[in-house]
């Protein structure tokens, strides 16, 4: 799932049931509901009748790209062809005129619940040969005969709490960051995974409430996840990669049954973010001034990009700065720092950590990602260092052990920090933060 709905530019077909051998073609979603809505619809029917069936053929679609129903299986297409699951598609076939000028007009229209985020699961059947719960597609003629439109056809077989919403068109992306997620980890994808983690809980008691959600993959992430990966037979290693994502996303779907047409749904709150999706001109705070340190610190390193100044400011300097870096890694140069750019910055920042002397008046980089409770590493030991000698000129922060663990009394000494220099005390350490506590212990010498 990502998000919010959304048209993918394509979409790939597997020619037949799902667990049978057959071809997959990858199609425009636009041909792909031309080519559907002529092969289950007669183009003499009523143009209001035509128009109903096409928008519970495009829902339908939509819900397979949403809750990346196959994906999420292991599958390596979108949908298939066969009518006991899906919906028919005939690769080559002919498409009629009058059909295809209705779907140019509607290829971007879903159907959904007032007040859900979903595509509804817009089941039907011929209402011939077959008789099921949803649209009746031989059905929907009388009533355009009668005078309905296509919305009042579409009430008498899926209710009054319909709404027809637009999607915009986009290419079609896997909800999966692509790099896996673990303690210290902080992005939306933690987030979405803390959310439904705590949704499926209600269905399955023994995984424990993760609290705060808030998209910093600390301990009481990784032992919901342990245990998640315990009930469903995978390694239970407390990390979010490809095959537990899936998961997931696959139980998640199951217990709003968002593939049926009573599902429960997603809500905006469900699908909202206190994390920004992207970086771009005009932003201040925290994520900026990380941006412009792991900027900075490859542009040291890197003559083809600049070093600029970390004040939290997305400005005429930054965007430059992210530009030289999107043409350096052949991204998009568009100044606007996505998922795709910001994986890259961690891989050079990460690159450059692993290959280079260290930076800084030989003070070690700060690490790629936050430390938080539960987290074990060198990094924690040098930061426990660096509290500790702070702790000398500022005696509320408590003196701790140089273990490389980041329990308890690192994360007091942590928030003692925060509360002394006027940030939040979130006892959580990210990257800039190691940077100005690294900077602070440096200072008084």
């Amino acid at each position: 799932m990502n998000g919010f709905p959304y048209v993918p530019e394509y979409i790939t077909v597997h020619l037949g049931p799902p667990d049978q051998p057959a071809r997959n073609v990858t199609v425009p979603f636009l041909e792909y509901i031309q080519n559907v809505a002529s092969s289950e619809l007669y183009p003499t029917w009523p143009e209001n009748a035509l128009r109903a069936n096409i928008y519970a053929q495009v829902s339908f679609a939509l819900n397979r790209i949403y809750t990346e129903w196959y994906r999420s299986r292991g599958y390596d297409f979108d949908i298939t062809n066969s009518t006991a699951y899906d919906q028919a598609f005939v690769d080559g076939r002919d498409i009629f005129e009058n059909v295809a000028n209705i779907v140019n007009q509607l290829f971007d229209q879903y159907l959904a619940r007032p007040g859900f985020i979903q595509p509804l699961f817009a089941s039907y059947c011929d209402g011939r040969r077959v008789q099921c719960e949803g649209l009746s597609q031989w059905g929907t003629v009388p009533l355009a005969e009668q005078g309905l439109t296509p919305y009042e056809i579409l009430t008498r077989f899926y209710g009054n709490d319909l709404d027809i919403r637009t999607a915009p068109t986009r290419q079609l992306q896997q909800s999966y960051p692509g790099i896996p997620l673990q303690i210290g980890s902080v992005s939306n994808e933690v987030q979405t995974i803390q959310t439904r983690l705590n949704r499926i809980s209600n269905n399955y008691p023994a995984i424990p409430k993760i609290y705060p959600v808030n998209g910093v993959f600390d301990i009481n992430t990784q032992n919901a996840v342990r245990t998640f990966q315990s009930i469903f037979n995978l390694s239970p290693d407390g990390v979010v990669g490809p095959a537990t994502w899936a998961q997931i996303t696959s139980v998640y779907n199951a217990v709003l049954r968002l593939a049926e047409l009573d599902a429960i749904g997603v809500t905006l709150q469900d699908v909202s973010r206190d994390l920004p999706n992207v970086l771009n001109e005009g932003m201040r705070g925290d994520n900026i001034r990380l941006l412009q340190l792991f900027l900075a610190i490859i542009g040291t390193f890197n003559e083809a990009l600049p070093v600029i100044a970390i004040d939290g400011i997305f400005g005429p300097e930054t965007k430059n700065a992210v530009i030289a870096f999107q043409n350096f890694a052949g991204l998009t140069p568009d100044g606007i720092v996505g998922a795709a750019t910001w994986n890259a910055l961690l891989d050079a920042y990460q690159q450059i950590q692993q290959t280079q002397p260290p930076a800084n008046n030989d003070l070690p980089l700060p690490p790629a990602t936050t430390l938080v409770l539960g987290s074990q590493s060198n990094d924690v030991t040098l930061l426990q260092g660096y509290l500790n000698r702070i702790a000398q000129d500022y005696p509320n922060i408590p003196t701790i052990p140089q273990t490389g663990y980041f329990g308890e009394q690192t994360r007091a000494a942590v928030m003692a920090y925060q509360q002394i220099f006027g940030l939040p005390a979130t006892g959580n350490v990210s990257p800039y933060l190691f940077y100005q506590i690294q900077q602070t212990a440096s200072g008084l010498g």
